[in-house]
């Protein structure tokens, strides 16, 4: 589905969605009502109502496959953000084990891939214009300062050795997260999905051209049903867009302070 559906409010994203829905549902209905009076819709007797059962789930089918590719992007981008904040707060706590300019220098490094990280890539995530060609030059940096740092102890060797495991971390966390924000559901599968629903549709105007406030009812309550499986999935279907998306406030949560030293 295309980016401005997806940064629509979810009121108005369920508005869209229900009258497109429901409108294929209604040209259905009414061209099956319109050509059950003439003569050849005495054909539609043949068709059998148990039909409806092996179409049902196959739709069912194609919406669970969806779903479980949407919920599984969702979970995993939200995990690598959950890792990187996590990744970079280690960074924040291994720097004091190297008092003075070490420390404030790794901190100010931490703090500038955050503010750029909730600035810049979050609003081309939104968008699925980020790339993992896209570098950030303050992790990157964070990354060779850790490096060159000059241990004069045990302890600090060890420190050295986790704060570059840490920012590892992050960079993998950072890469993970820009990946997912370019998922989604392909049009192929979109178009799979509606068109099972149209048939379930059409299947049951047959089953139900005599009595239309019966076809009516039944195609409402499918149609509700099937609007409410496309709205679900399509509020999820980006996980860095829309009303739902996934905020970078865990992020924000371990930036660290400005010093007298970062200033």
């Amino acid at each position: 589905m295309s980016n401005w559906l997806h940064n629509l409010s979810i009121i108005w994203m369920a508005i869209v969605i229900f009258g497109v829905c429901y409108l294929m549902a209604a040209v259905v209905f009414l061209s099956v009502s319109s050509l059950a009076r003439r003569p050849s819709g005495a054909a539609f007797r043949g068709f059998s109502p148990g039909m409806l059962s092996p179409l049902g789930v196959i739709f069912g089918l194609l919406v669970a496959f969806i779903a479980a590719q949407v919920w599984g992007d969702v979970e995993r981008a939200r995990v690598a953000v959950d890792r990187e904040a996590s990744a970079l707060r280690s960074v924040v706590l291994l720097a004091s084990a190297f008092p003075g300019e070490g420390d404030a220098h790794l901190r100010d490094l931490v703090r500038r891939h955050i503010d750029e990280a909730v600035s810049q890539e979050w609003p081309r995530m939104a968008d699925q214009s980020a790339t993992i060609r896209d570098t950030s030059p303050a992790l990157s940096s964070a990354l060779q300062t850790a490096i060159a740092l000059d241990p004069k102890s045990a302890g600090q060797i060890t420190a050295q050795r986790e704060l570059v495991a840490r920012l590892e971390d992050a960079l993998e966390a950072r890469r993970q997260r820009i990946i997912f924000s370019r998922s989604n559901v392909n049009w192929v599968k979109w178009i799979c999905v509606f068109a099972q629903a149209l048939f379930v549709i059409i299947g049951i105007a047959f089953v139900h051209f005599d009595a239309r406030g019966a076809g009516a009812t039944a195609i409402a309550i499918f149609t509700t049903g099937f609007a409410l499986s496309v709205l679900l999935i399509a509020s999820h279907d980006c996980p860095f867009t829309g009303q739902i998306a996934i905020k970078p406030d865990v992020l924000l949560q371990v930036r660290p302070p400005e010093t007298a030293l970062s200033k």
